[in-house]
């Protein structure tokens, strides 16, 4: 059975519409957030957020390679060496440069 063209650009054109909707989601909260921040400034309440890079390259870094590990296993199984293994191989690769920054810090840290 063959699909009406009606319904093929109504297919179509839900991607697009989805994509674009996200992205004036997106824009609209960086741009209040700048604004909301601009004004604490301003009041001189505005406060630094902490962030914590050993913390977050350990997370990031288990997480990518859990990840990178899971993908270069299936697709080797699935594809063989080839291009498409790329896929795995690349998360594996960051999330092992992640965890040796964390071991790097840690053993600075400790001494």
């Amino acid at each position: 059975m063959a699909q009406s063209t009606v319904a093929q650009v109504i297919i179509s054109i839900i991607p697009i519409v989805g994509i674009f909707m996200g992205s004036v989601v997106v824009f609209f909260y960086l741009l209040w957030n700048h604004r909301r921040r601009i004004l604490l400034i301003k009041a001189g309440q505005y406060n630094k957020p902490a962030f914590d890079l050993q913390s977050f390259s350990l997370l990031a870094g288990l997480l990518l390679s859990a990840v990178g590990l899971a993908l270069t296993i299936f697709l080797s199984i699935v594809s063989g060496a080839g291009f498409g293994l790329l896929g795995g191989i690349i998360p594996l690769a960051v999330g092992a440069g992640l965890l040796c920054y964390y071991g790097i810090k840690r053993s600075d840290r400790a001494s």
